[in-house]
């Protein structure tokens, strides 16, 4: 399957128009393969002091594998930095746009300096940089993509549907990745973690009350449950989130039936917001939860009605 293709404006910060040589930088070594002239230089590639370098704080990757690290630095020990840094000059040292591993690689060999390119990008261009990359490659954790989804949201103002398009994602697979951050903190970890799977946390996203969630997911780590049977867990414990009834009178209360509760996760996950649905008998009613005008247009839009309020 074919890669997304970069957001818009990203392009420019991988192959961009040569920036002037601030002070403190090295002689230029060499050009960088691919670059295209500005006027009649080349952009090149220029070795800074290692300790110069600062991560950036828009890094949606927190979690850095040690043994993979070690096995980088390995390969940069017998080949070199092959692929140079990406960084911005910001306060008197460099920050990274792209190449954390390296740089972390780096200082595991005790390098002096290394091979960076010299961008100019704001803030929010740098996290979409990063989100990228690191999409591209598949190094987020579900928790992780999330978190950078919700800061291009909430620090930048995007609509997911904007958020979408930059990072080369459906905006169903936005919606549902961002809604993984209203679960409860302890089971967040176990998603990061890899101890649960994303099927397992959307299933527990429909539950309100956090206690049950977080009992869901102890059951789940437990007895080791697949999705099927979470939906059926989860089913029990909405019964009891809806009836208020107390732990020693669910024996007698009917869990709902796990085909409803499946056709109901599945409209959850398509519309990527709160779902209830009723039925007995042939009858019922569908309640869709929106939360803005916004999230409103962008339910009618999925499910084909294009008139506004």
């Amino acid at each position: 399957m074919a890669k997304p293709a970069l957001g818009r404006g990203l392009g420019a910060l991988l192959g961009g128009s040569p920036i002037a040589k601030p002070p403190g930088l090295a002689p230029a070594l060499t050009t960088v393969p691919g670059a295209e002239p500005a006027t009649d230089t080349h952009e090149r590639v220029q070795r800074v002091p290692l300790g110069r370098i600062h991560p950036c704080p828009f890094q949606p990757r927190k979690d850095f594998a040690p043994e993979t690290l070690r096995e980088l630095a390995d390969s940069i020990k017998e080949q070199g930095i092959v692929q140079p840094l990406i960084v911005r000059e910001r306060d008197g040292h460099f920050e990274l746009i792209a190449g954390e591993r390296r740089w972390r690689a780096a200082q595991l060999l005790g390098l002096a300096d290394v091979p960076v390119i010299l961008r100019q990008a704001d803030d929010r261009a740098v996290l979409e940089l990063a989100l990228i990359e690191n999409l591209q490659r598949e190094n987020l954790n579900p928790i992780e993509e999330a978190q950078g989804y919700a800061q291009l949201v909430d620090q930048f103002q995007l609509k997911q549907e904007e958020v979408a398009a930059k990072v080369g994602k459906s905006r169903a697979v936005v919606a549902n990745a961002l809604r993984l951050l209203k679960l409860a903190p302890e089971i967040q970890g176990y998603l990061r973690e890899g101890r649960i799977s994303v099927g397992h946390a959307k299933v527990i996203l429909g539950l309100d009350v956090e206690k049950h969630q977080k009992h869901a997911a102890e059951r789940i780590l437990r007895e080791g449950l697949n999705v099927r049977q979470t939906e059926a867990l989860v089913s029990h414990l909405q019964a009891r989130e809806t009836s208020a009834i107390s732990k020693a009178d669910l024996p007698a209360t009917k869990p709902r039936d796990v085909h409803l509760a499946n056709l109901e996760n599945q409209l959850r996950e398509r519309l990527g917001t709160k779902i209830n649905l009723r039925y007995s008998q042939g009858k019922g009613a569908l309640e869709i939860t929106f939360f803005s005008d916004a999230d409103l247009e962008r339910i009618l839009q999925i499910l084909g009605i294009h008139d506004h309020l």
